[in-house]
């Protein structure tokens, strides 16, 4: 069987219809985690017949003996072996003549972690394909990780906005796993319903004025006047002048590519997708005529640049006034 993805995954295990050999790969190790739990409590065995090994320690021949012998008292043995992008020459040559001929009663979990590795040693995903399922598990990023954190919120009975979906996205980061976490004392926060960014905030330990991303809903809105009061403050609370930068500069960028497009003639959605924005960012793409003109949002990255190489160096510049400086510039009146 060919490469299938996890949806199709998903329904032949709903259909009870397991195949000898499993290669997961890529680096989320949650999803591929979540998986292999998933085949193990549908197939419902036993400790006799489920047998767990880290491929960098195992014993290759009794790994092998174990898979070729027959399930006990059971119509199924599952087998899972971590990190085979550890095996040595002998092991995986030994696994490769394994999946030749596959015993049907067992059912060999393997996990690939290394993407770079696989890229140069196909051979054991080409085997593996050839006999059983291979599935692939990249980080989720952007669109295909707001949609997992939606399908979670929607799991717990719980409809995330989309503002929610992003702050939640850009604070936790993509780890899906302290995700769960936040999304499950979300949960027991509101118990079911419509979840706001204000929920969030409040969940993973922000209050309205903290909210961390004022400033940069500030500059893309082009409030020259909040902006300013907030680079004021964050600077108070010790927030690094840096760091700060790094938000405005984002911002100004996401104008550029936006301001671009939009002069250009792009439709709103050919904006969003060209400019590489979230899909809740599309109303964005119809902000571009509040935007600084294209020369001003060019020149402003310049003074971005060069600002960031005065906070960096021993410059001696006072890092209020370049950061207030960059945004007067980019919002004259």
């Amino acid at each position: 069987m060919p490469s299938v993805d996890v949806n199709t995954l998903s329904k032949h295990l709903a259909e009870n219809n397991f195949s000898p050999v499993y290669l997961f790969t890529g680096e989320d190790v949650y999803r591929k985690t979540a998986l292999l739990d998933k085949i193990v409590k549908k197939l419902a065995v036993d400790d006799f017949n489920y047998a767990r090994e880290d491929a960098a320690r195992a014993d290759m021949g009794e790994i092998i003996a174990l898979a070729n012998t027959a399930p006990v008292f059971s119509d199924r043995r599952v087998i899972f072996l971590n990190n085979i992008d550890k095996l040595k020459k002998e092991p995986q040559a030994a696994l490769l003549n394994y999946l030749e001929l596959p015993l049907p009663s067992t059912v060999l979990i393997l996990f690939h972690n290394d993407s770079k590795k696989l890229k140069t040693d196909s051979s054991v995903k080409k085997a593996a394909a050839d006999v059983g399922v291979a599935v692939d598990f990249p980080e989720l990023k952007d669109a295909a990780l707001a949609a997992w954190i939606k399908n979670k919120f929607k799991e717990k009975n719980l409809d995330a906005s989309f503002d929610a979906v992003e702050v939640l996205a850009e604070t936790v980061g993509g780890d899906l796993a302290a995700l769960e976490q936040e999304i499950e004392k979300i949960f027991l926060y509101k118990g079911a319903g419509a979840v706001t960014k204000e929920d969030i905030l409040a969940c993973v330990g922000f209050s309205k004025e903290e909210n961390p991303f004022a400033l940069s809903n500030a500059v893309l809105a082009c409030d020259r006047n909040t902006a300013l009061k907030l680079v004021g403050r964050l600077l108070e609370e010790r927030e690094s002048p840096v760091s700060i930068l790094n938000k405005i500069s984002a911002c100004v960028l996401k104008m550029a590519r936006i301001k671009r497009l939009s002069n250009a003639g792009y439709s709103a959605s050919e904006i969003t997708q060209g400019a590489g924005l979230m899909f809740w960012e599309g109303r964005l793409a119809a902000s571009a005529r509040i935007f600084p003109p294209e020369t001003a949002l060019v020149r402003t990255l310049e003074k971005i640049i060069d600002a960031d190489m005065q906070l960096k160096t021993s410059s001696g510049a006072d890092p209020e006034i370049l950061l207030k400086g960059i945004l007067m510039g980019l919002f004259v009146k």
